[in-house]
């Protein structure tokens, strides 16, 4: 047996968290505004209201950013963000928090029913998991909706 498992190779399973940044120089969120400056900069103006994508922030206990990663994209109607791609992000950078955003290519600053429930089941994995969810924002080219803000979360 110990001759066989030896001629066997495994595959390495590798996700990669590397800051650039000092400490020092990296953005502090007060806000959902602060939050929806930072994320606006990095959404790129070509797709924004052409595609819908998915980002997070990832935040430590002091709300200072430890990263910012893209985790979805799809069409003009919707996107997939997948949980257990978003945790395991955050639980590689040490994050205590994490901030949702997702674009709406319409343009509309209303959330979909799908939009509250996928945010509701991101707070019931991150209560799990002891990451708080705190906030989920929805961009458009011209504003953003905060379901923080708008007291949907704790949902």
């Amino acid at each position: 047996m110990t001759k066989r498992l030896s001629s066997l190779k495994a595959l390495e399973v590798e996700l990669n968290y590397r800051t650039k940044v000092p400490c020092q120089d990296r953005p502090k969120i007060v806000s959902a505004n602060d939050a929806f400056i930072l994320l606006r900069h990095y959404w790129d103006d070509n797709k924004i209201d052409l595609i819908e994508e998915f980002k997070i922030l990832l935040l430590d206990r002091g709300n200072t950013v430890l990263g910012i990663s893209n985790v979805g994209s799809g069409g003009i109607a919707g996107c997939i963000a997948d949980p257990k791609i978003v945790f395991a992000l955050a639980l590689k950078a040490r994050a205590t928090g994490i901030i949702l955003a997702h674009n709406h290519p319409s343009g509309s600053l209303k959330p979909s029913r799908y939009d509250i429930n996928i945010t509701k089941k991101f707070v019931e994995c991150g209560k799990m998991l002891e990451v708080d969810i705190l906030d989920h924002l929805i961009l458009t080219s011209g504003g953003f909706y905060s379901f923080g803000n708008e007291g949907m979360i704790p949902i």
